[in-house]
């Protein structure tokens, strides 16, 4: 069989598995078993006459043709979905940008921004999912996002080594903050010495995975205490306020800690610097996707001085 011949079945599967990152998960998120998956997966490599995916014990990797693939795959997927409404009489979406971002983003710069492109340019629809950095770069790589906001630590690498290499662009760098409770004795000053961060209760992220340590301070020179594991920043912060212990936090939700929290700068040890980054495939970038970018590049430092992306 011709690659030409290939169903479009296959492509969406493949889509399905690209952004997914295992074969399970495209398997749940489809309504499939994972032996249906595998055997589109299997016809698409006989097609292209070559592996598509690189199996690992961790999940999938796209190799050089599955790069090719996917890119044309989505292109495919989206005009023949666009076919399907434009035939049932459906409206289009001609002015619809798909935005991904971390955790913490929802709190405050997401809505910001989408509020404020609601009030320039109220013609064009936004639609958003939360995602950890391997989940958003993957749905970026396999067309079903547009746009992504990552959270970037030192030594600030790209997100992922594929090519091509994605377009990055600082939204804003700043030093990470801890937040305490109103009536703890570290919320007595205006900042916090990283000495008194010594034997400390934690409130950090998932108690496995990459998120394990998130909410402890990185530069303690001990093992932190984690009191309570939450993914939810707000969550986070209500146990702040109760008294429960104490996090770290992006500088960005300052401004919507809720009340009986402080959200106070470290004094001392190694710079903790953290950036906020969009990230996008390289190329021409639609009109409604430059206008959500510059809405986001504004609601993350309030200026409109930031370099173009």
């Amino acid at each position: 069989m011709a690659f030409a011949d290939a169903s479009l079945i296959a492509l969406r599967v493949f889509r399905e598995v690209a952004e997914r990152g295992t074969l399970t998960a495209a398997a749940t998120a489809l309504g499939y078993t994972q032996s249906a998956v595998s055997r589109q997966i299997a016809a698409l490599e006989r097609a292209a006459g070559s592996s598509l995916l690189e199996r690992r014990h961790d999940g999938v990797r796209l190799t050089a043709a599955g790069r090719i693939v996917v890119r044309r795959a989505a292109t495919v997927v989206d005009q023949i979905d666009a076919a399907a409404r434009e035939l049932a009489g459906e409206p289009g979406e001609p002015a619809t940008v798909r935005l991904g971002w971390f955790t913490s983003a929802g709190a405050a710069l997401v809505p910001r921004a989408l509020a404020a492109l609601h009030r320039t340019h109220p013609a064009i629809t936004v639609t958003t999912r939360e995602g950890s950095t391997p989940a958003l770069v993957r749905a970026l790589r396999a067309g079903t996002l547009d746009l992504a906001l990552l959270a970037s630590a030192p030594p600030f690498r790209p997100p992922d080594t594929e090519t091509p290499a994605l377009r990055l662009r600082t939204l804003t760098e700043r030093g990470l903050r801890v937040a305490v409770p109103s009536g703890h004795p570290l919320a007595k000053g205006e900042f916090i010495d990283v000495a008194e961060l010594h034997g400390q209760r934690w409130i950090a992220g998932s108690a496995s995975g990459e998120e394990r340590l998130m909410g402890a301070w990185p530069g303690l020179d001990e093992r932190p205490v984690i009191a309570h594991t939450a993914r939810d920043w707000l969550a986070k912060l209500g146990l702040v306020a109760a008294g429960c212990g104490i996090t770290t936090v992006p500088t960005a939700l300052t401004s919507v800690a809720p009340g009986g929290v402080r959200i106070l700068p470290v004094r001392g040890g190694p710079a903790e610097q953290r950036r906020i980054v969009l990230a996008r495939l390289p190329g021409p970038l639609p009109e409604p996707a430059a206008q959500l970018a510059d809405a986001l590049r504004a609601a993350a430092i309030g200026t409109d001085t930031a370099p173009s992306m």
